[in-house]
């Protein structure tokens, strides 16, 4: 159940990584949370090291008597969704630079809303 709670919390990692720049809109302050997990995801994905959530997962299965699995928390759980085929380096890069994008496109639009909010007020 333990291995269980952590996909959950990996899963909404993840969505963090990917996605928390539009909520820095919404509360400004989240950006100093935000933007070094999205730059620690982003590396974990360029660099392809190994997100430490897919080996406690991994020990927890194995203390429950389950088996774990090789590759990563990506690989295991969100390509076979996403692709039919395994994680390759390639893919680790597109994923890498998919996460860039929507960050830019968050932030870009954070930054437009200050200024018209700075407009607007002056």
């Amino acid at each position: 159940m333990l291995a269980d709670l952590v996909v959950v919390l990996h899963i909404g990692f993840v969505l963090f990584v990917v996605l928390g720049g539009f909520l820095v809109r919404r509360w400004p302050r989240l950006i100093y949370v935000h933007v070094p997990v999205a730059v620690y995801g982003v590396l974990i994905e360029l660099i392809g090291w190994v997100c430490p959530l897919t080996p406690l997962e991994n020990h927890l299965r194995s203390l429950g008597g389950q088996a774990g699995y090789s590759g990563g928390f990506v690989e295991h759980y969100l390509l076979p969704i996403l692709y039919p085929n395994a994680l390759t380096r390639n893919v680790q890069l597109v994923l890498g630079g998919l996460v860039i994008a929507f960050n830019v496109v968050a932030y870009t639009l954070v930054l437009r809303h200050r200024r018209s909010e700075r407009s607007a007020k002056t």
